[in-house]
């Protein structure tokens, strides 16, 4: 017990009765085991002090990283909402707009050409030049 053997506990109570005698030995004793308790319960109470700031800290710290999400969030809001802010959006969508910016003409694709029938057989020479005549005007 406190880092001393049973003899020196025992001189120390030799001791304690020699200055002390029989009559308040009692006593002292029992004012040294309430002022133990007190201590005891001091360094109890300053340890769940102690343990309740740093959680109030902790608390605190989460609060305030809730704080920034909220105000982050808000603005973000106040953004979307700003009529002012869309208006000049808009306006400066029309101008590029008007000013050639804005959507172009789809680009006229070339008409798909027919395809052309490949045979083995003679023709005629009238035929042909009819065939070359008529594809002339469909291209």
């Amino acid at each position: 017990m406190f880092g001393m053997d049973f003899g020196e506990i025992l001189v120390i109570a030799v001791v304690a009765i020699l200055f002390l005698g029989p009559d308040k030995l009692p006593g002292a004793m029992v004012e040294l085991a309430k002022f133990f308790k007190s201590t005891k319960n001091t360094i109890s109470s300053i340890k769940d002090s102690f343990e309740e700031e740093l959680n109030v800290k902790s608390m605190k710290d989460e609060a305030l990283a809730y704080k920034k999400e909220l105000l982050d969030v808000s603005d973000q809001v106040k953004s979307s909402t700003d009529i002012k802010a869309m208006a000049a959006k808009l306006t400066t969508l029309e101008d590029d707009f008007y000013m050639g910016e804005g959507l172009k003409e789809p680009e006229k694709k070339a008409a798909p050409t027919q395809p052309q029938e490949v045979t083995l057989k003679k023709n005629d020479t009238a035929q042909a030049t009819n065939k070359v005549e008529e594809d002339k005007k469909n291209v």
